[in-house]
């Protein structure tokens, strides 16, 4: 324990709370820019895949494997960019992350077919890499685990957004097609791409590493945090300490992965696509009009994300809840294949499906949070979603691959397979997440539950 918080041997509920407001107001808003950010450079080729399919010989099968490619790079380098973040800090790697990621985004605009294609959709991913794993390790440093669920679902927030406001923003950019002698993807990519690049540059001065360095608190709330999580981090260590070498052999971190890849299966094998849906099933064009269809669905999941994960943390029950949205995101995309043709019955089960696998993102990731720390979380954290992205790499391949070669043809592919295929994932997901009750909780884990309770009640 530091010699700040020594003088105290508990904390003072009511400090905890007003630094807790602060710790919101001030660090919140910016992780969510960033991840809205992070969201429209990687799914805005959606926009693209006409255009490059037409003037750039690149196939539906060429656009889903370069779209895949993202995710190997992503998940390669997951673990030690995580690692690295938790020995250097927040604030110097995430702003290495933003500005490399948005250099290799904007770069999108000299895409020239299949190769530069798949070259550009790897360097993203490792550009990337740690980002997100990286804002669930950092948010361990500032919110205690009764908290946690719902300041990562305000961080979530950022995937319903990204959406509704991303989709019109790279839809209005297509329309400046021409100007300057430039076709509109190129004015979309380069200018989403710089967006991340001065975000980045202002992060120093935004994010701070830790409570006790946070120049917006008080001593009094800088001390009682601190000492709060420092409670918590205690509990977790005092059975035995965990490596970061033996979290990731540990059976129940793997079995996490396989839930999470469920998961991200459902968001990617969606979202790569549904720019491509909407004007399918409403007969426009990709443009300003097409986005604003595509943003129902994400407004629905917005509502959910502010409601759901609150919910969690008050009845601390996150398993349940978990399983609960893949089953709403499992049912709402299977659903939908139904309707391929009727557009309100259609966006109505897309909106089940978005609130699903939207929150059942932020309160699945406080079960493997509640009783690692340190190295180990940081490791974990990156292990699992590197694995579970991995599922944003595997769905779009299904979704192709039932669509054009299990249940249709290349001239004429069975969409409607696709996205039963893609429902599927959640429905699996359910069934893991049922699975869980069969682990035996660890000691480390019985140990931080009981102190975290004590802390809580």
């Amino acid at each position: 324990m530091t010699e700040k918080t020594t003088s105290r041997v508990t904390p003072d509920e009511a400090t905890v709370r007003n630094a807790l407001e602060k710790v919101t107001k001030h660090i919140i808003p910016f992780l969510l820019l960033m991840y809205v950010i992070a969201f429209v450079d990687r799914t805005n080729l959606g926009w693209a895949q006409q255009e490059w399919k037409m003037n750039y010989g690149i196939s539906t099968a060429a656009y889903t494997f370069g779209a895949t490619l993202f995710f190997v790079g992503y998940a390669v380098f997951e673990v030690p960019s995580n690692l690295i973040m938790h020995k250097v800090g927040a604030r110097w790697w995430m702003t290495r992350i933003m500005i490399t990621w948005g250099i290799v985004a904007a770069c999108f605009m000299f895409v020239q077919g299949p190769k530069s294609f798949y070259a550009l959709r790897f360097l993203l991913g490792v550009a990337e890499a740690g980002f997100f794993p990286g804002v669930m390790l950092y948010l361990t440093y500032w919110y205690p685990a009764a908290r946690r669920a719902w300041a990562t679902g305000l961080f979530y927030m950022g995937l319903p957004i990204a959406n509704i406001f991303g989709n019109p923003l790279s839809g209005s950019l297509l329309e400046l097609d021409g100007l300057l002698g430039m076709d509109g993807i190129h004015w979309m990519f380069l200018a989403e791409g710089a967006l991340a690049v001065v975000v980045g540059i202002i992060c120093p001065w935004v994010l701070v590493d830790r409570p006790n360095k946070a120049a917006w608190l008080t001593e009094e709330e800088q001390r009682d945090l601190t000492l709060q999580i420092e409670i918590e981090e205690a509990a977790k260590q005092k059975a035995k300490p965990i490596s970061w070498g033996r979290a990731l052999a540990d059976p129940r971190i793997l079995y996490f992965c396989l839930i999470y890849f469920c998961i991200q299966a459902s968001v990617y094998g969606l979202t790569f696509f549904l720019p491509k849906q909407v004007t399918s099933m409403t007969g426009t064009s990709a443009g300003f009009k097409a986005s604003l269809v595509t943003a129902i669905p994400w407004v629905v999941a917005l509502v959910g994300v502010l409601i759901i994960p609150k919910i969690a943390d008050r009845k601390q029950n996150h398993g349940l809840l978990s399983g609960l949205m893949l089953a709403f995101s499992g049912v709402g995309i299977m659903g939908s294949a139904l309707f391929l043709h009727q557009p309100v019955p259609a966006l109505a089960l897309l909106s089940v499906a978005a609130v699903g696998f939207t929150c059942a993102q932020p309160i699945f990731w406080q079960l493997p949070t509640r009783y690692l720390s340190g190295a180990a979380l940081a490791g974990a954290t990156g292990l699992v979603n590197a694995v579970g992205n991995l599922g944003g790499w595997a769905a779009p391949l299904l979704r192709t691959w039932a669509t054009q070669n299990a249940f249709g043809t290349v001239e004429n592919p069975n969409e409607a397979a696709g996205l039963v295929v893609l429902g599927l994932a959640g429905i699996i997901g359910v069934l893991l997440v049922l699975g869980l009750k069969l682990f035996k909780k660890s000691d480390e884990e019985r140990e931080a539950l009981s102190l975290q309770s004590g802390a809580e009640s």
